[in-house]
């Protein structure tokens, strides 16, 4: 099914949380909504859903305005973030549930309910249909509730947050068994959640949301290696804002209306003195501490009175080092256009895809 809104917008009270937004959600694909609290991204999978009318604006469902229909109407079902299981249901009826409103045959219902457990992997817990809630870790409550929306059939699948309760190694876990059930079942799904790592890693189409509007939308890839917007660039990744223009020969001049952005992986630290490498711009500072992130050892370095972060495999200690980022990973957010132009002719020949380059 693929899914279009046209101009929503919605109010609560002073507060727009929906500020306009048009956007197609691809027919089989995975979305990933991701945004700062208050930006509008369960309002909008709420509206999606059926569960909030909107004051202005359309949905459309493969060519047919559904804005009036209700939920039931809507061929879709939500997975909530805190699982909205009924407590004194066995796990077989928690997954019949919406079977049985359908008023399926009791064997189609017997024959759904286990064909959905096994395609969330649950068949091969013992006992399992007959287990309550309660008797269910956080993993498989999860599962189940996801179970319970797939039984059904639904052409488009929403979750909203479904992995927040969980404990970072579960919610790896389950992370990796939703993809690979949207994969197989190919329902178009909508995936609303604030953990952009999660959003990144599952994601076939990235939506990044702020203030009620839709600022960027593509390929993961593509929205976090080419940021069309300051928001965007800050918001993913671990993102260095630095104050400055970059002066002739690549050095950061400090400047308080310049805006250079770059990410902690793209900084190299090189012992002081050492000469600047080609097609990078660089500037002097301070390591003030390191600390162990278990995958990579984060830098902090006072450059003038800001605190940028470096990620490298290696300790670096105390003491003043040359900071440098590769012309092709620096973004210009100052609206300097000497400042950027240096940084694009200097850039001149590199892989261009790799690049971002936006003025506000």
């Amino acid at each position: 099914m693929e899914v279009r809104v046209e101009k929503l917008e919605k109010r609560f009270g002073r507060v727009a949380a929906l500020a306009g937004v048009t956007h197609t959600f691809p027919k089989g694909a995975l979305t990933a909504v991701v945004g700062p609290s208050g930006c509008g991204k369960t309002t909008l999978l709420r509206v999606l859903a059926g569960f909030v009318r909107p004051d202005q604006g359309r949905v459309w469902m493969d060519g047919r305005d559904v804005t009036d229909f209700p939920p039931q109407a809507r061929d879709c079902a939500l997975v909530f973030q805190n699982y909205a299981l009924w407590p004194h249901m066995t796990v077989f009826d928690n997954v019949a549930f919406g079977l049985r409103l359908r008023r399926l045959p009791s064997h189609e219902v017997r024959d759904r309910v286990r064909e959905a457990l096994a395609l969330v992997e649950l068949d091969r817990v013992p006992g399992i249909e007959s287990r309550r809630p309660r008797e269910l870790s956080g993993g498989q409550q999860q599962r189940v509730a996801l179970a319970r929306a797939i039984a059904v059939r639904p052409r488009l699948l929403l979750l909203d947050e479904p992995l927040s309760n969980l404990d970072a190694k579960v919610r790896h876990r389950v992370r990796v068994e939703i993809r690979a059930l949207q994969r197989r079942t190919g329902i178009t799904t909508v995936y609303v959640t604030h953990d952009q790592e999660e959003a990144l890693s599952i994601a076939d189409v990235l939506v990044v949301m702020e203030g009620g509007r839709v600022v960027q939308a593509g390929r993961p890839e593509d929205v976090y290696a080419r940021p069309r917007d300051p928001f965007v660039a800050e918001f993913l990744g671990s993102t260095n804002v630095l104050p400055g223009t970059v002066a002739e020969g690549g050095r950061i001049q400090p400047r308080e209306r310049g805006r250079l952005l770059f990410r902690a992986e793209d900084v190299a630290l090189l012992p002081a003195g050492s000469p600047p490498p080609a097609g990078a711009v660089w500037t002097p500072g301070e390591v003030v501490d390191c600390l162990f992130l278990g995958a990579v050892y984060r830098a902090y370095v006072r450059v003038g009175d800001t605190m940028v972060m470096a990620d490298g495999r290696e300790p670096v200690r105390p003491g003043q080092v040359l900071l440098a980022v590769p012309k092709s990973r620096v973004m210009d957010f100052s609206g300097d256009e000497a400042g950027a132009d240096l940084i694009e002719s200097a850039a001149a020949g590199e892989d261009r895809r790799t690049r971002t380059r936006t003025r506000t």
